[in-house]
């Protein structure tokens, strides 16, 4: 990955990386090494399915947003517009939201508990890693329209 620009939010850790790691490590445990319970088949399964397809859809809008307005997604690069409508009148984080939708969504599907259960451990590092130096970020660069866009808007949902 490249080195973060001095104009960035500084993220080291890509977002994605921080979902998938974990997700994997979970799958390969619950199959290999320590087997929990699984959730019923059918439920499970379409539950999984519908968040996996939510999380698609909601990040994609999110992605599309962010393709128009000509900025970057990629926290280590800098910011041009603070993007405030489509999904973000939701979340400031919905494409963070959608990682956990989809990573919720597989979890049920493969019927696996591990990954849910290492998942609040994920939304931590998450925070530490991408959220704090985000925001903080955003504050520097957009000032009063980004505090004003935090009064109005939640974390997550």
């Amino acid at each position: 990955m490249p080195e973060p620009r001095p104009d960035s939010a500084g993220v080291k850790l890509p977002p994605p990386m921080t979902f998938a790691a974990p997700l994997v490590l979970g799958l390969v445990a619950g199959r290999w090494w320590c087997p929990l319970p699984a959730p019923p088949a059918w439920g499970s399964r379409v539950v999984g399915g519908i968040l996996f397809v939510a999380g698609l859809a909601f990040g994609g809008w999110a992605r599309l947003l962010f393709v128009r307005r000509k900025t970057t997604v990629l926290p280590f690069r800098p910011s041009s517009v603070l993007v405030a409508d489509g999904p973000f009148r939701f979340s400031r984080n919905p494409i963070y939201v959608a990682f956990t939708a989809i990573y919720v969504g597989i979890s049920l599907l493969f019927r696996s508990l591990w990954p849910l259960i290492l998942l609040p451990l994920v939304l931590m590092v998450l925070q530490k890693t991408a959220i704090d130096r985000e925001e903080a970020y955003l504050e520097r660069r957009f000032g009063d329209e980004y505090r004003e866009y935090r009064k109005r808007v939640r974390r997550w949902l």
